[in-house]
């Protein structure tokens, strides 16, 4: 999320809840994308969802269609439902550009005063940002913005109770989780691979992991080429692992590039991302690996994670094994130099841990995730991993 500086004077901004959503929105008018005049009584007596993005920021980007579909069948029930933007971009142009893309009103882009107000009343640092008011003004979610990017239209009315529900109904769908009932969910019986259609009942019993990627996207064409190398090496040792790509390319063009990368089965492209299985397992970015066990339950949605951490060791994934993975690397930690100097960094670089200021990172030699054990830069942030550190060209052991 990015973070925000938009400090505010609210000081005799009326409190929220009095006043209805006129107390919230203290202009005379919204704006239309067309550039047209909205005027309140359009949006009185709805729910309102109060929209802080800006053009530049790609997660906004991302999320505005996410948003823009939810409100869209909304519209449609008739639910009562209004989104209003509260543009971050830094000029005009940008504002005009975004706000196009977008089916709702929004704070005119000159209204420094009102936004700065709203910024500093719902206390926004970073965006996306979605606040959900009442039709009096009233909080009803102070960041709504993960339930629709989870649970699209089902999320409204936005409220504690719904929100309860919807969580209840994923844990019964998770309980009973199978890989049929998996690939239902997209309306899918078969698989595409190399030599034909592939059902999907031939994968009951693997270990099944669910690719979520697309061609236009420079990380997955790089994980990609390594994940394929692990899939090849896990396959040549007989281990019962299959990987399945869900594609989230924009075209069919794209879908058919990428799956000629692939060696592994895939879904039928159908003209639209694989929204409804991106949302099941609440798919944020791409690549994203899931895997799935044996018996049809999720093991992980952090695949993409432990394959660069441990590659084809990270199989089969699970809890268990990858405490036994962490506990070998603690161990094989003792032997490294507890300092060195490295080609990248003008500083020396000192080892840590999970426990001694280590954590999630990623390594400035080879641009992969990286998690506890590293070497790091303590004034600096620079951080590689122990065996990028050990096999660069330029490093060497600093001083015990």
């Amino acid at each position: 999320m990015a973070r925000l500086n938009m400090a505010g004077d609210p000081g005799d901004a009326p409190e929220v809840g009095e006043g209805g959503i006129r107390s919230v929105l203290t202009m005379g008018s919204l704006v239309a994308p067309s550039g047209n005049e909205v005027q309140f009584a359009e949006i009185d007596g709805k729910i309102i969802g109060l929209y802080f993005a800006a053009n530049w920021y790609p997660k906004c980007e991302a999320f505005t269609p996410v948003l823009g579909a939810a409100y869209e069948q909304l519209k449609e029930r008739g639910a009562g439902f209004e989104v209003v933007l509260v543009s971050c971009d830094e000029d005009r142009p940008s504002f005009e550009r975004f706000h196009r893309t977008m089916p709702w009103p929004a704070v005119p882009f000159g209204d420094l005063r009102c936004k700065k107000r709203l910024s500093e009343r719902f206390q926004v640092e970073g965006i996306p940002r979605l606040v959900v008011l009442a039709p009096d003004g009233a909080v009803v979610h102070p960041d709504a913005a993960d339930l629709v990017h989870r649970y699209g239209e089902r999320a409204f009315p936005f409220t504690a109770a719904r929100v309860a529900e919807l969580e209840a109904d994923d844990q019964r769908k998770y309980a009973s989780q199978t890989l049929e009932k998996l690939f239902s969910i997209n309306g899918k019986e078969y698989l595409n691979g190399g030599n034909g259609q592939v059902p999907i009942s031939s994968l009951v019993g693997k270990t099944v992991g669910l690719y979520f990627s697309a061609n236009h996207c420079a990380p997955c064409i790089k994980f990609t080429t390594k994940l394929a190398a692990i899939y090849s090496s896990l396959r040549v040792n007989a281990e019962d692992f299959e990987i399945v790509y869900v594609p989230m390319d924009r075209e069919e063009d794209g879908y058919l590039r990428s799956c000629s990368d692939m060696p592994w089965l895939a879904l039928p492209y159908d003209g639209v991302p694989s929204r409804a299985l991106a949302r099941y397992f609440d798919v944020r970015e791409i690549p994203t690996l899931v895997v799935v066990g044996p018996d049809g339950k999720t093991v992980t949605r952090d695949g993409r994670n432990l394959v660069n951490l441990y590659f084809d060791m990270a199989f089969p994934f699970t809890d268990a094994h990858i405490r036994l993975l962490q506990e070998a690397e603690d161990e094989a930690a003792k032997e490294y130099p507890q300092s060195l100097r490295h080609r990248g960094h003008r500083h020396e670089l000192s080892i840590v841990s999970e426990k001694s200021g280590g954590g999630p990172y990623i390594c400035c030699e080879c641009e992969e995730q990286g998690l506890g054990w590293a070497y790091q830069c303590i004034a600096c942030g620079y951080e590689i991993h122990l065996r990028c550190g050990q096999n660069a060209e330029g490093g060497s052991a600093g001083t015990a």
